[in-house]
């Protein structure tokens, strides 16, 4: 659970900055990318711009919340899931390959999915005993997804778990160097890395005695110290 955690958080933190002002402060979303837009910035990225790594992100948040209008159902307030479906995102445009001629609004599609019904799926073994055969959700043709398919389609090879403990590491060195006390402890409750189960921000006002506006603003804060010190 915790490493599920400290791995989408990390990835979050990459493009932190534009993403939590657009859902903190529930801004529209940007239009998305023309054809040749997405080309553009594709080919920029794959020769190592990260600044249109960062367009491709925030052009495609919309896209994000379209996926996640999918699982309104669920016990998990709209905000929350589009952080997670983000992580799916960001984790999409990393590992899309332009060459293979598949859409990158389809690819993205199924990574932002992944990645919320690996959020639901860590929610039900907390909360009952999971089954492998288990459905878990829908994927976007309306097929039921079981926990078993999820699972074979997220396997991590031994070096990226060794690469994910050392990032581990290093963040968790840096949140005691930059981050004061309470900005601290909301990061490690919204994200689970205290090793229980993260929690949505309005659990968190509660728990401080503050506003759920006011947790976000230190959320933020708190996320745009740590991405410019890792991004250093």
């Amino acid at each position: 659970m915790l490493t599920l955690c400290m791995s989408g958080f990390l990835a979050f933190l990459k493009s932190a900055v534009f993403v939590v002002g657009y859902i903190s402060n529930n801004n529209l979303f940007p239009e998305p990318l023309t054809s040749e837009e997405e080309k553009m910035y594709l080919e920029k990225y794959r020769q190592g711009d990260e600044e249109a790594r960062n367009i491709l992100i925030e052009r495609n948040l919309r896209l994000v919340a379209h996926v996640c209008k999918k699982y309104n159902t669920s016990n998990i307030e709209q905000d929350d899931l589009i952080s997670i479906g983000t992580i799916g995102l960001i984790k999409g445009i990393k590992s899309f390959n332009m060459d293979k001629g598949v859409r990158l609004a389809t690819y993205v599609s199924r990574c932002i999915e992944n990645e919320i019904l690996m959020h639901l799926r860590s929610i039900k073994k907390l909360n009952a005993e999971v089954y492998l055969e288990d459905t878990i959700g829908k994927d976007k043709d309306d097929n039921t997804v079981s926990l078993q398919e999820v699972l074979e389609n997220n396997e991590k090879s031994i070096e990226d778990e060794v690469d994910l403990k050392f990032k581990i590491k290093k963040l968790y060195e840096k949140m005691k160097e930059v981050l004061k006390d309470r900005e601290k402890l909301i990061i490690e409750m919204r994200f689970g890395l205290d090793g229980k189960k993260p929690r949505t921000q309005n659990q968190i006002a509660k728990m401080l005695g503050i506003s759920r506006s006011y947790v976000s603003r230190i959320e933020t804060k708190a996320i745009n110290k740590l991405s410019k010190e890792i991004e250093e």
